[in-house]
């Protein structure tokens, strides 16, 4: 007999991310574009912000090898012309 309670406590059930899961690039597809991100931001003090086009070059090669979901640059904080949005 199961039950949504255990001693006195609701049992926990856990909800995915909103964005989901994505598979890890065991392959190594997109291993170049990462690179050259963690040695952009390695050099930049770990300052994200220099390092944009890296990062944008990486999550594009991820969505073009199904990787992750397709979305649209704005929804993961760049424009379409790869500068930040607000």
């Amino acid at each position: 007999m199961s039950s949504a309670t255990t001693f006195g406590f609701k049992k926990f059930i856990p909800t995915p991310p909103e964005k989901g899961s994505f598979p890890l690039d065991h392959e190594g597809i997109c291993k170049t574009f990462m690179i050259k991100y963690m040695i952009c931001v390695n050099e930049n003090k770990n300052n994200n912000t220099a390092c944009r086009q890296e990062a944008k070059d990486y999550l594009g090669c991820r969505m073009d090898n199904n990787l992750m979901t397709r979305e649209e640059w704005p929804k993961l904080g760049f424009s379409d012309d790869g500068s930040k949005t607000n």
